[in-house]
Order: C-alpha cells, then structure tokens, then sequence
C-alpha cells in the first residue's frame, strides 16, 4: 500500500474509504466517536466537570467548618456533602482523567492507529454521563444522597434512603465502564504496538496503564460484589451484613478494602508515568534506571493486594494479623521510594529548565513524598489506633490524591497540550495556576495534620473551640485552591482558541512516537505502522 502524502488530492477510488479519514462534524461526531482522540476529550471534559462539581461540594464542607456551630447545613446533609465529595472526585473526577489521558496518549505512543475496540471505547464513555447523573441527582430525592462516607460502611449504608440505591447504580455503571476501557487499553498495548518495540522499550506511561488496567480488572469486580450485598441486604432480605440475621458488618470493610487500596494505586500508578516522561524532558536526560521503574511498578500492583486491612486495625483485629499488615504496608515504601530516587537521579547533573509542566512535576515529588512520610506512619498499628477516622488521616489522603493524581494530571495536561491543541499554552498563566494550587493546597491541607494529632474526628459538622484556628485556615486555603482551578480553565480554553503555534516535537528533548506526529495531532495517525528502532 502506498503512502498517501498529505495536501496532495488522490484520484477517486470506489474502494476506498477515504471518506471515513475527515473528522465528522457536529454532534454526530462526539455521540458516535470511535477516534481514540475525541474519546480521549469526552473522558477529559467530563472529569474536568466532575471536579468543579466535587469541588462545589467540598466548599461547602469547608464553608460549614469555617467557624464552630452549625452554620449552613444539617449534619444529615453535612454528610451527605462529604460521602458525595468523595464519590465523585474518585469515581468521577480522577480515574476518568488516566482514562482519557490514556486514550489520547496510549496508541500515539505504541505507534497504533486507534484503540483494539472502538465502539466499545465509546460505551464505556457514554455509560459514564448517566451514573454521573445518577450520583448529583440523588441529592434531590427524599432522604437526600447517600451519606455512609465513600466507603459506603454497612451497616448505615443497609439503613440510608433511595440515594443509596442510587448511588449503588451509579458505581455498577461506572464499573462496567472502567473494565470495558481497561480491557481495551490491555489489547491495545499487547497486540497493536508499532514493530520493534518490545515490552521493554514501551514509555513508562504505558507500562503504568497497562499494570493499572490488570488492577482494574482484579478489583472493580470485588467493589461490585460488596455493593450488591449491600443492595440485597436493603431490599432482598438477606443478612450479609446484619449481625442480628447470622451477618458481619466488619466483613463489608474486607471486601470493601479488598477493592479500596489497590484502588487507591489505580489512581496513583498513572500519574507516576505521566511524572516518568515530564521530568526527563525538562532535565534533559534520559529516565533514570527505567528496569528498575517498570520492576517497581509491578511490585507496587502485588503488594496492594496484601495491605487492605491497615484501613481496619481499629475493628479488633488479632495482633498477629495487625503485624501482618503492618509490615506489608511499610514495605510498600521501598518500591515506591525507588520511584522517587529514579526521578531525582533523572534530574541530577541535568540541563533543567522549569516549564509549567516541570513546576507541576516537582510540586508532585515534593509533596506526594509528604503524603507518603504521613502513610508510613499511619502503618504503624499503635499509631493508627489513635489517629484512625482523623483530619490527620484526611490530610494523608488528600497529600497523595490531590497533590499526587491531581498535580501529575495537570503536568500531563500542560505537557501534552501543544501536542492535543497545536499551540503552546499561556506559560504566565500555567506558573500562576501552579504557584496558587501549591501554596492554597497546602494552606489547606498542612493544618488537618495538626487538627487530626489533637483528636478532631472527620465527617463532624460541627466542633470545639479548640479546633477554630486551624479550621479557619483550611477554610480559606480551600477557597482560595478552588478558584485556583479557574486558572487552568482559562488557560486551556486560551490554548485551544489560539497562540502560538508549535512543532512537531514541542519540548526540546521530548522523546517517544507522540512528538514524531504533527501538532495538532492529526484525527488519524500512525496508518502505516513507524518501526521502532
């Protein structure tokens, strides 16, 4: 077959499908979508609206908290904004963002054409706006939205209202839609990768999907599992979880964590690839100890299997098992720490210069390596004892996901833009979007650490004196975090309008397949295979 050059008109052939090859335009092409780029847009713009909507709700959490007493909400209605809040950013925000990143990103960078299954591509997106739906409606039924906390705890999830089953719905769909994409994404990276790039020459963004979306498929699953227990348990008469019928409810908290923590590195192992390709761009040099990466990838995707009851040694749980699950979670630290002196050994002696997705990289490192300091100690069965259901606990977790997921997802976006849009972004309004998330999210977030060591219990409306001061503070770092995020709206609407235009490659030093494509990324590459060397 011969290569098509582009701008040159081809005499008319009735065999061939060249008027598949132009965009569609209008709606139709976003409703029937099967481009692995525009499917990888829907996934973006939708986690993008799901985060200002979690985000609204995690306002309020903090408007409520702002001052001692009732202020604005109910506690009914407190907790139903705080199990919301959490629902949606996991579900709806964060793992949708590694989906679409890994759309766009995972066959420009094997050197495929599309995705293994294109229809099945757009299913699993457009299941995703019904649960969506599902999830911020149930606020308006009566009884209101679920309010058992996001891990969903029978046996208060076995008593809620109509939200509960609801929200139930919501994560089977979203389920469904996950393993779909994750099935696609396995096929995709095994069987469509461009001649000549073994396993391991595959980016280390690829790498990290592919060890993600085996996770996925073990664990989505197991979720699905407990929340139908939970279903029948509600409306069926059985006892899974109602001690007074024969049931444990500590067994839903087996389960549920069964599913959670390898969870919590589904959204995790994404962003450590994305960190993978911006910090050696902006050194300079090429990733240090790439083996070492991929080895430590697949270690971190075992060793989440073994550690889900460090969530639980709060239930009476034997010492023998507490130490059990103590060790295994502080050895998680190893892999995890060769990560990170991966990438400081990528940038020593490097050429570096700090582009916004370079300050977003950093910041990462930076404070993700605090979130992980807090969970190492949080291992620590005695420890945990005390600060089990803490602010401290919400400040580990919102260190790793929110400056974890959340920054390495804005130095992908900043990264991969010019090649997505054709144009460079607004670098003045990248840094200001960096430097007021960095410093708003830690105003926000550094006091809980305090709140929590002196015993503030989370998922209260309400609170002593005693706690003001640092509540006062969050509060105000919440806000101002909030509105930060306008910021990089502005700026990838300002990207896409227009500026200036780039090349090929758009970052000096830039290496993988995606940079030997125009900017902006063509609707159809890779027709041919490229052979890598």
């Amino acid at each position: 077959m011969s290569a098509v050059l582009p701008g040159i008109d081809q005499p008319h052939d009735p065999h061939a499908h060249g008027e598949h090859h132009g965009a569609p335009t209008g709606w139709r092409r976003w409703l029937f979508a099967t481009n692995h780029k525009d499917i990888g847009t829907l996934y973006m713009w939708f986690s993008f609206t799901m985060l200002l909507s979690g985000g609204v709700l995690a306002l309020g959490i903090r408007a409520e908290l702002f001052q001692p007493g009732l202020q604005i909400f109910e506690p009914e209605r407190f907790n139903q904004l705080t199990t919301m809040h959490g629902v949606i950013m996991v579900f709806g925000a964060i793992m949708p963002a590694f989906v679409g990143f890994a759309n766009w990103m995972v066959p420009l960078m094997i050197g495929c054409s599309d995705m293994a299954f294109a229809r099945m591509n757009n299913f699993s997106f457009w299941l995703m706006p019904p649960a969506a739906l599902l999830l911020v409606t149930s606020f308006f039924v009566p009884g209101g939205a679920m309010a058992a906390g996001w891990t969903m705890y029978a046996p208060l999830s076995v008593q809620m209202g109509i939200g509960m089953d609801m929200a139930i719905f919501a994560l089977h769909i979203l389920g469904a839609s996950s393993i779909m994409g994750s099935i696609n994404i396995i096929v995709t990276i095994l069987n469509m990768r461009a001649p000549g790039m073994t396993l391991m020459k595959m980016p280390m963004f690829v790498w990290t999907w592919l060890i993600t979306a085996y996770l996925l498929i073990a664990v989505l699953p197991v979720l699905a599992g407990a929340i139908t227990m939970v279903l029948t348990d509600r409306h069926f008469g059985t006892s899974f979880f109602n001690a007074a019928g024969g049931g444990d409810p500590v067994m839903y908290q087996h389960i549920f964590w069964f599913f959670g923590h390898p969870e919590v590195y589904i959204m995790i192992l994404p962003a450590f690839g994305i960190i993978s390709h911006v910090i050696p761009t902006f050194a300079r040099k090429p990733l240090f100890g790439y083996s070492s990466m991929v080895y430590a990838t697949g270690s971190i995707a075992i060793l989440s299997f073994m550690v889900w009851a460090h969530h639980m040694f709060t239930t009476g749980m034997p010492v023998t098992g507490q130490l059990f699950f103590m060790y295994a979670t502080a050895l998680i630290a190893v892999p995890t720490g060769v990560k990170i002196f991966n990438w400081l050994a990528t940038m020593w002696r490097g050429a570096m210069t700090f582009e916004t997705p370079m300050l977003f990289a950093l910041g990462f490192i930076f404070v993700f390596t605090i979130g992980g300091l807090t969970g190492v100690i949080l291992s620590v069965a005695p420890i945990d004892i005390q600060l089990q259901d803490t602010y401290y606990v919400v400040a580990h977790f919102h260190y790793v996901l929110v400056a974890g997921s959340l920054f390495a997802l804005f130095s992908g976006a900043y990264y991969w833009l010019p090649k997505w849009t054709g144009h460079m972004y607004s670098e003045r309004l990248g840094q200001a979007h960096f430097w007021c998330s960095l410093v708003f999210f830690n105003v926000t977030f550094f006091p809980m650490h305090f709140l929590g060591l002196a015993g503030m219990p989370r998922r209260y409306a309400d609170y002593p004196l005693q706690f003001a001061d640092f509540n006062m503070v969050a509060s105000i770092g919440a806000f101002g975090f909030g509105f930060s995020q306008l910021i990089f709206l502005w700026a990838v609407l300002k990207c896409i309008r227009g500026g200036p235009r780039v090349a090929a490659q758009a970052w000096e030093g830039a290496e993988g397949l995606e940079w030997t494509v125009p900017s902006p990324a063509p609707f159809h590459t890779f027709e041919e295979p490229p052979v890598v060397k």
